[in-house]
């Protein structure tokens, strides 16, 4: 719990004094300094930097770990306490440049006796309002929470986490309010010009509340160096950073899943298997409860559609399925995007067509039954037997034999006099050569970059090395480096070092790309949503280089390999 209390609070403290809470600067600034330009409100400014610190934590804390689950059992939108807390900056603001519609705001108020409201009152209403629309930069620390919020997974660490996160946040911005607070105070100027400042302010809350629904703060983020990016890289890499981001926080549900060996040749008992939860939307199915399927030999399989691993896996769970169905067999597949496109409905459901999956899938947007399994991989099958205990785990591709054997050894325990049809015989095509690992082009998972500048999104002009090492790519041009893909900025292109007997790109958008294979020339179409599209394909294992010119309008999220 120290551990956990501690990672919480170094994150937090990481997000207090990163880019991403600049927006909020002025704001939080000028909360100590509108009511304190007044020397005659010195009692008031006082407190009103701790209400107003003491309103965000309170806010933040409570809506991310209660908002989403309570929205969801009301029917209600997700968004709608963030449009709820920017409706109230906006007030706060114009109340702040017009006295009279303050004076309107405050009259539900006037039974409270006077000497209880006083000016301070409106510095936690302030708090309240940048807590409902604080979004702080993502992390392992804030992922977990937000997990375990909208899955309702809310026990006494996740609260820990979340207390000692908030705090850790907090502090930074402690300092910014009370500075405000002693430059009002102590600046004749600020007392001389009271009425300017309290316009100034409530210019900044509109300003702010305007900016935050055009998503303007990303744009800032994107133009300032990310100058903790080293913080938080420490915070990932740590053992608990690593606990947090990969498997999610240990639960009563999840805890004997330890037990089980990747790819053992032996059944093994690992405890009852997770809850499927946090489902958006059934494909081929009504909604399905693991408990519903006691008697039954169920397999669970985490996917994504545009995964390269995950296509040459499907085969196989689809043989399965059509293989064993009538023996009592069912197959689950939770497609747990990598992706903000897999999220897209419309594209698992041509994900889905696409394979022949005929089982049921359910769409894991939220991450929710992945983080129960405290799952981390793209596949990953987890074969529970008729009591519902889980009995076999593989991760990644592979294995497929050893699955299967599983599966009907379950069948036969389930009901001895069953009759099997004759094993499956898909080709296995899992690469047994080295291959160049997946590479992803978004600043925040490229491992494998192999140019000489710095791979962010605050680099905009690249070059190519002199000299590339194998296995890594790199970049020639203006390009824009966002959290999912990179876009050229007119045109632009990337080398890419392969070891490989397929190369395939996962692309999007609308235009023309041009590719050089070892010296030789082609050029095709994008068009339309994210997909995966074939660049190269030899008759075996192949080391070589690939260039991808792009005209503008294309965007490229990563390399997969076969």
């Amino acid at each position: 719990m120290l551990s956990l209390a501690l990672i919480g609070f170094v994150g937090g403290l990481i997000t207090g004094i990163s880019p991403c809470i600049l927006p909020v600067l002025p704001v939080i600034f000028l909360s100590g300094g509108v009511q304190g330009a007044d020397g005659a409100n010195r009692r008031a400014s006082r407190w009103r930097p701790y209400l107003v610190i003491g309103g965000l934590v309170t806010s933040f804390a409570t809506f991310t770990l209660l908002g989403s689950l309570l929205l969801s059992l009301l029917g209600l939108p997700q968004d709608l306490l963030r449009w709820a807390g920017l409706v109230v900056l906006v007030l706060i603001g114009i109340g702040l440049i017009v006295p009279r519609f303050e004076a309107i705001l405050e009259k539900p108020f006037s039974w409270i006796p006077k000497k209880d409201v006083g000016t301070e009152r409106g510095g936690f209403v302030l708090g309240l309002a940048l807590g409902a629309v604080y979004v702080p930069c993502a992390g392992p620390v804030l992922a977990a929470i937000t997990v375990a919020g909208s899955t309702g997974e809310i026990g006494l660490d996740t609260v820990v986490l979340t207390a000692t996160f908030a705090v850790g946040a907090a502090l930074p911005l402690l300092f910014f309010a009370l500075a405000g607070r002693g430059v009002a105070q102590r600046v004749k100027s600020f007392r001389r010009h009271q009425r300017g400042i309290r316009i100034t302010g409530g210019v900044v809350m509109i300003a702010l509340a305007i900016g935050l629904v055009f998503n303007v703060p990303q744009t800032l983020q994107r133009i300032i160096p990310d100058y903790t990016s080293a913080l938080q890289d420490a915070v990932d890499t740590s053992e608990a950073g690593q606990a947090l981001n990969l498997g999610g926080l240990v639960n009563e549900q999840n805890k004997d899943l330890d037990k089980c060996t990747n790819g053992a040749e032996e059944l093994e008992s690992c405890g009852t298997a997770p809850d499927i939860r946090g489902i958006q939307e059934w494909i081929n199915s009504d909604p399905i409860a693991l408990q519903d399927l006691r008697g039954q030999v169920v397999l669970i399989d985490f996917w994504a559609y545009s995964c390269i691993n995950c296509q040459r896996s499907i085969p196989h769970t689809v043989a399965w399925y059509e293989a064993y169905r009538d023996a009592g067999f069912e197959v689950i597949g939770v497609h747990s995007p990598e992706y903000a496109f897999e999220k897209e409905p419309r594209n698992v459901h041509a994900g889905v067509e696409n394979f022949g999956i005929d089982y049921p899938v359910a769409l894991d947007n939220s991450l929710s039954t992945w983080t129960n399994y405290r799952n981390r991989y793209w596949p990953a099958h987890y074969l529970i037997d008729a009591e519902g205990t889980v009995r076999h785990i593989t991760f990644g591709e592979g294995g497929y034999a050893t699955t299967e054997k599983h599966i009907r050894e379950l069948l036969r325990q389930a009901d001895p006099d069953v009759t099997l049809p004759s094993p499956t015989d898909v080709t296995d095509e899992t690469p047994t050569e080295k291959t160049t690992p997946e590479t992803y082009l978004s600043p925040n998972k490229a491992v494998n970059f192999g140019g000489e500048e710095r791979y962010s999104a605050q680099t905009t002009t690249f070059r190519y090395p002199d000299s590339q090492a194998r296995d890594t790519f790199a970049l020639e041009g203006d390009w824009m480096l966002d959290t999912q893909a990179i876009e050229p900025v007119g045109s632009g292109s990337i080398r890419l070092e392969y070891t490989a007997s397929e190369v395939r790109m996962v692309l999007a958008g609308d235009g023309a790309v041009t590719l050089t294979v070892d010296g030789e020339q082609r050029e095709f179409e994008v068009s339309g949503t994210p997909n995966s599209y074939p660049l190269a394909e030899f008759d075996g294992l192949e080391t070589g280089t690939i260039e991808v010119k792009f005209g503008e309008g294309v965007q490229a999220y990563s390399f997969t390999f076969g």
